[in-house]
């Protein structure tokens, strides 16, 4: 978090060496506890060059102290946290330029006269300075802060950080909830906290394992950092006694057993770990150990053996308990999501805007070319594995059954007479599952599982296999494709695109593939490649007029229509046709509302525009439809409401 500067240097990513959050008194423990950081949304120029492993620092400004030295654990993302240093979640955060951090060195804070003068250049007024550091900055304030770092165990930072497993949200402008836009966005989404997807498929069971190792892991850190610092009370105990068994011993053996390197007043510059100890009084001479301290010495050892012993069974019991909290968290989603199926799917809810209100909502009465399915997304309050059905014409909406997991950024398409949904992103990781909807049976199954998580990727089906195209794995943008042949039952990676596209556009047409823009890791593009499975490989196609990422693509008439998105600095309205036979982009009018993470489809002969990202801090629900020869109009269908990062799909 922190104030708004008039201005930004605009450094580089290549020149970007390091960044300064900003904080108070009363936020400062919410982003440590969280292990996230966050600026308001004008900063996000230069958060979204973040890089996982950047040093970041954070600026105090209750008693302008900088704290540090932390580094980025995921890239520079929108919203990861939408709701973060607010009252309880209830209202979106000031400050969604965000990125997950974690310690790399705890120092004493710097007070701002000592650190001021390192980085002038950086002050345009007395008491405000742009947040971006240079190399040659970043390289002074590590240097500084590492001759102040705490000495082992002599100091515990006021948080109780939670484990760091990223995944994230690539551009997963990630996810972001609230506006992932240049997530997670960006790049990738990639999220924090951990999610257990037991009663998926085998493949997902390596990572759960990998986030409990790591659990494992830092408890055992914990523990032994805890042995440590008991050692050492241990060995001033018996340091205290030093001059007095000098004194009793003979000259040739004084200081023979002396505590090297030990100072009462400071710390240890090396901890004495308990082998080395027991090494140490296994070799003293034996006038030594034949002393009166030699009880006391033994007394030292046998406590230290016992310490041990007792730090090893708490550390194994720990890590079942915690092994138990991922089993019973994992079950309690489950139930959740069960409990939440119920309440909604009884009687097959319905929701109507109209006045009049059919007796039923039956979709078999209608032309199932009219009926909109819309699956997953983010409502403004809660991640959605739900999967409705809606009439424009009656504007209703049914809720049918529920996907096994919440998914947003994940694309879906039509196969064999089932809806294919891929991959995508809950807000606090990625997906590697999965599944497709049975329309007539109203059941989802699972499927082969993704070659890895990943979300904001494109999706197209051809004949009878289906192609994923780039997206993020929550640490980069991705070029690879992927292509399910149902006959073989497994995902088979293919021949990969030109170019990294996180939040592409993607449409089949005359058994083509077209891919367009998205976010290649640096910036946002106007690029367009075509794949042909005939022949195997991509070429390039004419260029957008316009860069643009999560916007809406569809094929009307046989020709491309590419809607909105995110142009790297703001929401657009823009509309771009793409007539294959002339070879070229014709801009068109523009939508009445900007939107990206919008859902588009074709129906009756027009196209439908839903929901979206307007702002970075607004989910819009307003529905336009546009019609050759008459343009775009905004219709009053509310009955779908406000949802983004969601996915449409016509039967």
């Amino acid at each position: 978090m922190g104030s708004n500067a008039a201005n930004t240097r605009n450094l580089t990513k290549s020149q970007l060496g390091g960044v300064i959050f900003g904080c108070k008194n009363i936020t400062m423990q919410e982003c440590l506890h969280n292990q996230l950081f966050g600026l308001p949304a004008s900063h996000f120029t230069y958060v979204k060059n973040i890089e996982p492993g950047l040093p970041l620092f954070l600026f105090n400004y209750s008693d302008r102290k900088l704290h540090g030295i932390f580094e980025a654990a995921s890239p520079g993302l929108m919203n990861i946290d939408p709701y973060g240093w607010t009252l309880k979640g209830a209202e979106r955060t000031q400050y969604p330029a965000q990125v997950q951090i974690r310690i790399r060195q705890w120092c004493r804070p710097l007070p701002e006269d000592q650190f001021k003068r390192l980085i002038a250049d950086n002050y345009y007024s007395p008491h405000h300075f742009w947040f971006e550091l240079d190399h040659a900055q970043t390289n002074k304030l590590i240097s500084k802060f590492s001759s102040m770092v705490f000495a082992p165990g002599s100091y515990q930072p006021y948080y109780t950080g939670k484990q760091n497993l990223l995944f994230h949200p690539t551009p997963l402008p990630e996810v972001r909830r609230g506006n992932e836009i240049r997530k997670k966005a960006f790049p990738d989404t990639d999220i924090t906290s951990e999610r257990s997807t037991s009663g998926g498929s085998s493949d997902v069971a390596p990572d759960n394992d990998e986030s409990r190792r790591k659990k494992d892991t830092a408890y055992t850190e914990s523990v032994d950092e805890a042995e440590k610092d008991l050692i050492y009370l241990k060995l001033k105990e018996l340091a205290l006694n030093h001059e007095y068994l000098n004194s009793c011993l003979p000259d040739s053996t004084r200081d023979t057993f002396a505590i090297d390197r030990f100072d009462l007043n400071n710390e240890p510059e090396t901890v004495v770990s308990s082998d080395s100890l027991l090494s140490a009084a296994s070799d003293a001479p034996t006038s030594i150990r034949s002393s009166d301290s030699q009880p006391t010495i033994a007394q030292l050892l046998e406590e230290i053996k016992e310490l041990k012993t007792f730090q090893s069974e708490q550390a194994k019991e720990m890590a079942q308990v915690i092994r138990r909290l991922d089993d019973a968290d994992a079950e309690i989603r489950r139930l959740k999501d069960h409990c939440s199926l119920s309440e909604s799917t009884s009687d097959h809810y319905l929701t109507y805007s109209g006045v009049v209100e059919p007796e039923s909502f039956d979709e078999n009465k209608f032309d199932p070319s009219e009926l909109i399915y819309l699956i997953g997304g983010f409502d403004g309050k809660s991640w959605l594995s739900t999967l409705d059905v809606y009439s424009p014409s009656l504007d209703a909406k049914k809720s049918l059954s529920s996907m096994s997991w919440a998914r947003s950024y994940a694309p879906v398409v039509k196969l064999n007479g089932e809806i294919y949904a891929l991959g995508g992103g809950d807000g606090s990781d990625w997906c590697i599952t999965v599944e497709s909807y049975n329309v007539e049976a109203d059941t989802w199954t699972l499927r082969a599982s993704l070659n890895s998580k990943k979300g904001s990727l494109a999706a197209v089906s051809i004949g009878d296999k289906i192609f994923a195209a780039g997206g993020g794995d929550g640490q980069q943008s991705l070029s690879d494709v992927e292509m399910l042949d149902p006959d073989v039952g497994r995902w088979i990676a293919t021949r990969s695109m030109l170019h990294k596209r996180f939040a592409p556009g993607a449409v089949q047409l005359n058994n083509a593939i077209y891919v367009t823009g998205g976010f290649d890791g640096q910036d946002y593009l106007r690029s367009v490649e075509r794949f042909d499975p005939r022949e195997h490989s991509w070429t390039k196609v004419e260029s957008m007029n316009i860069k643009r990422g999560c916007h809406s693509m569809v094929v009307l008439n046989e020709k491309m229509y590419v809607m909105g998105g995110f142009d790297g600095d703001k929401m657009i309205t823009s509309l771009e046709v793409y007539d294959p036979r002339m070879g070229i982009w014709m801009v068109s009018e523009s939508m009445n509302h900007e939107r990206g993470y919008s859902s588009a489809v074709v129906v009756g002969g027009g196209i439908y525009v839903i929901g979206g990202i307007q702002t970075e801090e607004k989910i819009i629900g307003i529905v336009e439809r546009y019609e050759e020869g008459k343009g775009w109009e905004v219709t009053n269908l509310n009955a779908i409401g406000e949802r983004c990062y969601g996915a449409a799909l016509v039967m």
